[in-house]
């Protein structure tokens, strides 16, 4: 019989840790889950947050969603990187 695998609640994972699918990252807006999107996979219109132009099709671009158990689909946002890089140094 094939093993399952268990959540095991413990530590959070540190700023930059791997979760497979996705990086923590902690800065002094909060905790987030920042998934990198390849160009090839970007296969919709999204609008920026942080400079508010569109991300295009084709565009590499990242996902970010608080982490913890308050973060959830609908709270999800596609930045541009550099956006997302720069976002605690705009006012």
């Amino acid at each position: 019989m094939p093993r399952r695998n268990r959540h095991q609640p413990g530590p959070r994972p540190r700023s930059g840790a791997s979760l497979g699918w996705a990086t923590a990252e902690s800065a002094r807006d909060g905790d987030w889950l920042v998934r990198t999107v390849p160009g090839a996979q970007a296969t919709k219109f999204y609008r920026c947050p942080g400079c508010d132009h569109e991300i295009r099709p084709g565009t590499p671009h990242v996902v970010v969603w608080p982490a913890g158990e308050t973060g959830s689909v609908a709270d999800r946002r596609h930045w541009h990187r550099g956006c997302w890089d720069r976002r605690t140094q705009r006012r």
